[in-house]
């Protein structure tokens, strides 16, 4: 009887202790859900109070008015589209260092100016590129970051900057170095619609002997392809070329007075002398000057288009006559005969 007693006290505290053990089981389940709910709240719920009450969220749309916003450039400070720029035109000639020219990715469908040359499709781009970089072997360039200058204009960014390029020139056989300003024209997608030289200045350039080693300065004995001929298309552009006129709208590089148009205003400036009897009858204004630069970078063929008189026609033929040789134009990387007028300003100064 001692023994049937026994068991059922071991009994009864066995089932305390499993209701102990499952009230402890229950706590930490009740207790595990209340903190997944307070982190969904933490997270995904910005205000909980939005959860007890009817009201729908407003939200606030851009109207036409406000287009502006959505403009990345319009947003961005001073300093950050400077250095925005300056990462662009970094990648743009790193990309032409490593013969990568690949007009979508800096370029608008159509470019408005692409140097000399204007409305051009990608493929015609590629086409200029490919041939300027013939014209321009071994290519240096390098632009001055300090000189970069900006200006926005409604959606576009017009960029001003220096760079410093020495490049062979077949045409002429000769390696030159100048001083280059460029401006380039954004959008407001990123993408340049212009791209041209604006100044150029210590334009230097002399012959290079082709004949001759460059390295030890020792003849080589190479006198050039002997009976070959030029390709059939090349021969039609040199032989149209020996006596054909271009105008300075028509060639593909245009005349340049070596050092460029500064160093073309310091020569006029230092070689007019103000005719006396345009002095005396106080006649200032404009002459301009017609003539034609030959494939050698000489003058010829002087005209006056447009004359003031008293004796101002006759100085201003005089100085372009004395004028040193100049660069011709080119076509198809052939030097030509072209034709340009040539304003010369007489301003009296009280």
């Amino acid at each position: 009887m001692a023994n049937q007693n026994t068991f059922k006290d071991k009994k009864a505290d066995s089932v305390t202790e499993d209701k102990k053990d499952r009230s402890l089981l229950y706590m930490c389940i009740a207790l595990g859900a209340i903190i997944l709910v307070m982190g969904y709240l933490t997270f995904y719920v910005d205000d909980v109070s939005t959860l007890f009450s009817g009201d729908d969220d407003q939200i606030a749309l851009v109207g036409d008015d406000q287009k502006a916003l959505l403009n990345k450039n319009s947003e961005m400070s001073d300093e950050e589209v400077k250095t925005s720029l300056i990462k662009f035109i970094d990648a743009f000639y790193r990309d032409q260092r490593n013969g990568y020219f690949d007009p979508p990715s800096y370029f608008a469908s159509i470019t408005n100016t692409y140097y000399n040359f204007h409305n051009l499709t990608y493929n015609r781009l590629k086409q200029l590129h490919k041939k300027r970089s013939q014209e321009m072997l071994n290519l240096e360039l390098n632009w001055i970051v300090s000189s970069l200058d900006y200006v926005r204009k409604d959606q576009l960014l017009e960029v001003t900057y220096w760079t410093h390029v020495s490049y062979f020139k077949p045409s002429g056989s000769t390696e030159e170095t100048a001083d280059i300003k460029n401006e380039i024209i954004i959008d407001k997608e990123g993408k340049i619609i212009s791209l041209r030289e604006v100044e150029s200045k210590n334009l230097t350039s002399y012959l290079v002997d082709r004949n001759t080693d460059s390295l030890g300065g020792e003849e080589t004995g190479y006198k050039g392809p002997q009976g070959e001929s030029l390709p059939e298309s090349d021969q039609a552009v040199a032989d149209e070329n020996e006596t054909k006129l271009y105008d300075a709208a028509s060639v593909e590089t245009t005349p340049e007075f070596v050092g460029g148009q500064k160093a073309l205003a310091n020569f006029i400036a230092s070689t007019l002398k103000y005719p006396a009897k345009a002095a005396d009858d106080k006649i200032s204004g404009k002459v301009v000057i017609s003539f034609v630069i030959e494939k050698n970078g000489t003058l010829s063929d002087f005209r006056v288009v447009k004359g003031i008189g008293s004796g101002c026609d006759e100085e201003a033929l005089r100085v372009i006559k004395a004028s040193p040789l100049w660069k011709p134009g080119t076509v198809a990387n052939h030097a030509v005969r072209t034709s340009i007028n040539l304003p010369i300003n007489f301003q009296l100064i009280d």
